[in-house]
This record gives structure tokens, sequence and C-alpha cells, in this order.
């Protein structure tokens, strides 16, 4: 009898096991696609939870969640949706935290465009100039900013080609639509290295921090792969993915 009641103890470990995963839904700002696959697979492979991440710009994931959209949290690409979100009562108080601080760099396919950035902007010598949409997207501010403190935003507004995202944006400049662009660093950087084309990393005195904070939303507030995801990106190991893709943490 001994075999049978190993099987049913190792039976009962399984149903427990399935009983316990959970699944959720979250929204992601688009410049942490790259990471957040990355930290989603492992969390997945750590944990028995399932997470499916929805990717677009702050300014369109905030909408949809006002408009009821079925998501369990946010990660946002600034600090101003979160806490509005919250404000609402559409968030749970006290679960935002700043999970990254971000990057801006001017990016170009061409692995010999970008140089000096600053003076590749002051000589003209692009055809286009791609930015995330700035009412919708962070770094499309940050891009704004940065043009302004060099004294070149109205110099350069007839060649700027506007994203919707920054996934767009990036879009934009890989398939040559545009030769340069603002882009998030992460979305150029690996290992903490520029692994296609050529940048200048925007120094950051130059725009406001971007500071990205996540929060749990109401629908989320009870669901443990969301308390968990949390936990985990607060972790040393997403910590270590966050600054592969060339963001600071706090």
């Amino acid at each position: 009898m001994q075999p049978v009641r190993l099987v049913l103890v190792a039976f009962g470990f399984m149903v427990a096991s399935s009983v316990s995963a959970e699944e959720a839904q979250i929204a992601v700002a688009g410049n942490f696609t790259s990471p957040m696959k990355v930290i989603i697979e492992r969390f997945e492979e750590d944990t028995d939870h399932r997470i499916n991440a929805s990717y677009g710009s702050t300014g369109k994931l905030y909408a949809q969640i006002k408009n009821g959209a079925p998501f369990d949290a946010l990660l946002a690409a600034d600090q101003t949706r979160p806490a509005r979100l919250e404000e609402e009562g559409l968030g749970v108080p006290g679960s935002r935290f700043t999970y990254s601080i971000g990057a801006l760099v001017l990016w170009s396919a061409d692995a010999n465009k970008v140089e000096d950035g600053v003076a590749l902007l002051e000589s003209g010598d692009f055809n286009k100039l791609s930015i995330a949409n700035p009412k919708l997207a962070p770094y499309g501010e940050a891009a704004i900013e940065t043009l302004e403190a060099l004294g070149l935003r109205a110099d350069v507004e007839p060649k700027l080609v506007m994203g919707e995202n920054i996934a767009q944006t990036y879009q934009f400049v890989d398939t040559g639509n545009a030769d340069i662009g603002f882009v998030a660093l992460s979305q150029a950087m690996r290992d903490g290295e520029i692994i296609k084309g050529s940048g200048w990393i925007v120094p950051g005195e130059m725009h406001a921090p971007i500071n990205q904070d996540a929060l749990i939303l109401n629908r989320g507030k009870d669901n443990p792969a969301v308390t968990e995801l949390f936990a985990y990106l607060k972790g040393e190991k997403a910590e270590a993915i966050i600054h592969d893709f060339g963001y600071e943490t706090e």
C-alpha cells in the first residue's frame, strides 16, 4: 500500500501547486518592453504564476485603465499617471513605487552617424528626427526638454517625425524613415553596451528625471501573481536585468 500512498501524496502536491498558480494582466510602458519580457520569463520560471503584458504609451494605457480595461497593474513611464490613478481611487494605496529610472539616447541605425550628438543636431545633417508624442509618452517629453535645453527646438521642428509611442519612434529610425531619433536607452542597449548603430546618451541634467512608477490596480489587489511580481521587481534578480538595459534603480 505504501506506493499508493506516495502517489496520492504526490498528486495532492500537484493539485495544491496548480491551485496556488495565478494569472495576471499588466499594462507596461513601451520603453520597458525588452527588460519586462526577460523579467516575466524569469519570474514565471521561479514561480507558478503567469503574466500577460500589454505594451503601449503611458498616456494610452492610462486612458484604457480609466475606461475599464481589465488590468491588474500598471508599469508606467512616469510618476504622474500612477499617482493620478491612486488619487482617483483606481489603484491600491501604498503599492506605488519607482521600479526604474530611464535614460534617453539620440540613436541611429547607422553605426557611423552619431558621434557627437550635440554637433549633429546643431549641424542639421540629418533627414528626419524621430521623437515620441510628448503628450502621450514621457520619453517624448524628455526629447523636447533636451532640444529646448540645447536651444534647438525651433531649428529642428521642420524635421520632426512623431511616433505614437516609443516603440514606433524606434521603428521609424530602425527602418530608415528617420535617420536619427530620441529613443529609450533600453531599446538600444544590452549588457551595458549599445548593440546596434550609434548613439549619444543624453546627460540627465538636460531633461527632467524619467522616474518610472508601478502601481497595483484595484483589480489586482488580492491576486498573488501581482503582489509577488511587485516583490520580484524590487529584488536583486530583476534589478540586475533592469541595469543591463541601461536603467537605474533607487
